[in-house]
């Protein structure tokens, strides 16, 4: 079947305001007359049943980070510095789109000392009620998919309190056995301030974890390492958010990771955030797309590159179907520079997405 395209701004048609993923750009988009919920759609995406259409998070998504008491106001145009529950120091580089750990920002020098010198936060104390209450109140859709960002994995937060990657990864080749404590340790800690969050968020669909795990040219470490002091900590992890519900789990890990992939499919990822620029990643669609599905920006596009609508519209076309494959896939849109250029990419990516899931069923 063919599905209509509506023309900007179409005279009768609703629109909703929405922001665009990883930027602080906002666009009207229009709300499309859907067969099934997001929520429907999205869990038979993730789940590796042919979806409807390809979810999109302009459309589809309401993304909530979680912070603590003193949350930043990051993910604009200004420099921000901030301290973080830990007492690590931070500086929002906007040119980056995302914080880095302040020169001279080091809370353990030896990482052995982690049980005595570190201070983990008491999540039982943090009012995590009052802004869940504002949101669901004031802002839940209760038909598109709730995701909730959990943020810091093992190895970033090792990262942070020794004071840079280098200090890091000579305590894993080092130190392992505190290494696999502190880790231990961590895991227990982000899960007790998981549970609180998830008490106040009952309805969440996804959550997003973020361990980075490399460099654009290859991981920080080993196989070995890998296996030795990351697995088990972040098993724990996934293991007990699938456990709290009907939960996709979703691992944003920056750098060159692909020699993880069979970790990451058997720790029951069931999406992966990763960078494109430094992963073959149709390659691992191909090879993988039946384990594990991947969120996906306009391939061959940067988040705000400038392009004409045409140009647009095909990559749109052209990432779905290199993604779509019986599922597994949402789609990021970008930051388009003009209110209509992001209308029309919502379009396409839900009409060219229907017509593909309408040719895998089999419908003419």
């Amino acid at each position: 079947m063919n599905y209509p395209r509506i023309p900007f701004m179409a005279e009768g048609t609703p629109t909703e305001r929405r922001r665009a993923m990883f930027t602080s750009k906002e666009y009207d988009v229009p709300v499309l007359d859907r067969p099934l919920t997001p929520v429907e759609n999205f869990k038979r995406a993730w789940k590796h049943q042919t979806p409807v259409w390809a979810p999109t998070a302009m459309l589809d998504f309401d993304t909530v980070r979680i912070t603590g008491k003193n949350p930043p106001l990051i993910g604009g145009s200004e420099r921000v510095e901030y301290t973080d529950d830990w007492g690590c120091q931070w500086v929002y580089v906007p040119v980056a789109g995302g914080s880095m750990l302040k020169p001279g920002t080091q809370l353990l020098d030896d990482i052995t000392k982690w049980d005595s010198r570190l201070v983990f936060p008491d999540w039982k104390t943090y009012d995590w009620k009052t802004a869940a209450d504002a949101y669901l109140q004031n802002r839940k859709d209760p038909d598109k998919v709730l995701s909730i960002d959990i943020g810091t994995g093992c190895t970033e937060k090792l990262v942070a309190v020794m004071g840079g990657y280098e200090e890091a990864m000579v305590a894993m080749a080092q130190e392992q056995d505190a290494v696999t404590a502190f880790f231990d340790a961590y895991a227990d800690n982000l899960l007790e301030r998981y549970d609180l969050i998830k008490a106040c968020y009952p309805s969440v669909n996804q959550i997003t974890y973020h361990d980075d795990w490399g460099t654009e040219r290859d991981t920080f470490f080993s196989e070995a390492y890998f296996e030795s002091m990351v697995w088990a900590p972040t098993k724990k992890v996934i293991d007990h958010i699938k456990a709290s519900g009907d939960i996709c789990f979703e691992l944003h890990t920056c750098g060159k990771i692909e020699r993880f992939i069979r970790y990451i499919i058997d720790l029951k990822v069931d999406i992966l955030q990763i960078q494109r620029r430094a992963n073959d990643m149709p390659g691992l669609k191909r090879a993988y797309g039946d384990k594990v599905g991947f969120c996906c920006s306009i391939e061959g596009l940067a988040i705000d590159e400038e392009v004409s609508s045409e140009e647009r519209l095909a990559k749109i076309r052209n990432t779905v179907d290199l993604y779509g494959r019986q599922g597994g896939l949402y789609l990021v849109l970008g930051a388009p520079p003009s209110p209509e250029a992001m209308w029309d990419a919502c379009c396409e990516a839900y009409c060219y997405s229907r017509e593909y899931y309408d040719k895998e069923r089999g419908i003419v």
